[in-house]
């Protein structure tokens, strides 16, 4: 999917909770893309500063974004693409039943 079908599913997903009135929501809807840019700004966080306290930056993921990471630790890419899937799936699920209690 590129930035165009990504960008329109965004847009739905948002337009869709502040009709329902249930923005809070959306982090849990969209938990793995969540963790995907939060580890990017953790992994640049980190390397920033200690790359100013120690004078050479660490890492604390191999690569990021996270699926990165676990290609490094050789996981084969279909495994990583299933597990996500299914980790999305529970949270959609999570967020359909938390939708309906009241």
């Amino acid at each position: 999917m590129g930035d165009t079908g990504s960008l329109a599913l965004g847009g739905i997903i948002g337009t869709l909770a502040l009709i329902l009135r249930k923005e809070l929501l959306i982090p849990i809807l969209c938990g793995i893309f969540l963790v995907e840019n939060l580890s990017v700004i953790i992994q640049v966080s980190y390397f920033k500063y200690t790359k100013k306290k120690y004078g050479e930056g660490r890492r604390i993921f191999k690569m990021s974004p996270l699926h990165h990471h676990y290609q490094k630790l050789n996981y084969p890419e279909p495994k990583i693409v299933t597990r996500f899937w299914i980790v999305g799936i529970m949270l959609a699920v999570l967020t359909i039943i938390t939708l309906k209690l009241r």
